[in-house]
Order: C-alpha cells, then sequence, then structure tokens
C-alpha cells in the first residue's frame, strides 16, 4: 500500500489501515522517544500515545506532508513533554528531601543502566556520550537525534522540527563542534 493509499485507509477507517501505520513505524517511533527519554518502557508507553493520537486526528492530516514527518513531530514533542516532567518530579522530590522535617534521603533513580552484556569500558563510552548529547541545547538534540539515530534527511528533519533545511545544516554543525568540544575536554582531563 502506498502512503496516499494508507492515508486514505486510515480516513476511511478501513480494517487493517492502522495496523499497518502501526507495523511501518513503531520500532522507528519508540526508538525516537528511547532517544530522548532513556528508558524502554517509557518510549513504548509513549509511542504507543503518539499511534494513539494519530488515530484520533488522521481526518484532520494535512496530506500535502509525509505521514513519517507527521508521526515523528508528535514523537519528539510528546517525549520532550514527558522529559519536562519528569524532571519536575525530580527537582520537587529533591526539593522536598531537602525542607523534610526528618532529612531523609531521597534516591533518584538512574534509568541509564548499562546493557549487563556489554563490557564495562563500553558501557562508561556510551554513557559519557549521551550525556553530552543530553546537554545540547533542545533544538541542537532534536536535530541530532533525528539525523544520527534515526537516519532522517536534512529535508525531513526541517519538517518535522517545522524549519528549514539550512536551519537544521546550522543546528547540527553547531551541535558536532559542541560534542566534540565536550568530549574533548572530557578525555583530555582523564589523561
Amino acid at each position: 500500500m502506498t502512503e496516499p493509499e494508507l492515508i486514505a485507509a486510515l480516513q476511511q477507517n478501513k480494517a487493517g489501515a492502522f495496523s499497518e501505520l502501526i507495523e511501518l513505524y513503531q520500532d522507528h517511533i519508540v526508538n525516537t522517544c528511547y532517544g530522548f527519554v532513556r528508558n524502554q518502557a517509557d518510549a513504548e508507553d509513549i509511542a504507543q500515545e503518539v499511534f494513539i493520537e494519530v488515530f484520533k486526528a488522521i481526518d484532520r492530516f494535512r496530506s500535502d506532508a509525509k505521514i513519517s514527518t507527521w508521526l515523528y513531530r508528535i514523537a519528539v514533542n510528546k517525549s520532550l513533554n514527558f522529559v519536562k516532567k519528569r524532571q519536575r518530579k525530580i527537582w520537587l522530590k529533591s526539593l522536598q528531601s531537602v525542607f523534610s522535617s526528618e532529612h531523609e534521603a531521597h534516591d533518584v533513580a538512574d534509568e541509564q543502566t548499562p546493557d549487563p552484556q556489554m563490557d564495562l569500558e563500553q558501557a562508561e563510552r556510551a554513557r559519557i556520550l549521551r550525556q553530552a548529547i543530553d546537554s545540547l541545547a533542545e533544538n541542537q538534540k532534536i536535530a541530532f537525534h533525528l539525523s544520527k539515530f534515526e537516519g532522517l534527511s536534512y529535508k525531513e528533519i526541517a519538517e518535522v522540527m517545522d524549519t528549514t533545511v539550512p536551519a537544521v545544516e546550522s543546528l547540527l554543525n553547531r551541535a558536532k563542534k559542541s560534542l566534540q568540544k565536550k568530549l574533548y575536554a572530557f578525555y583530555k582531563n582523564q589523561k
């Protein structure tokens, strides 16, 4: 089924159309969400929310854009909202512990647990790289993730981010330079 045929089938609520959409894009959307939230279960939950939103709003979809662009845009927005909400909860929890009359320590779980099959050195490098990527400006992080982890073209990234191709090129260039500086500084201090 071509994309226009799939969109038409979705809008006509034809049997199997929504299942085909999920089959085509589920892995990509889960991976996109995971890139921001760093937890597989949360990424899968957010991806499910993405498809629910698409199901509810498919009749409003403009066919002038690709459906994948729409899916990525929803996934990025929902992931960023999730991260912001989680950061607020962590901040409030730490604030509560400071003002707690009992001065109890509340540990915030680190959701970046390494895969047990990875050797320790690879896990450490991956952690350092994730921290460097997470420290990028939000737009740089989105563009970098969509380019490097999702393999989207500059044009597709521009559509997802609702910007221009030159702006995407600039964001990616600044992200790469920033990552180089951060990683160089880190490894220089390790010697």
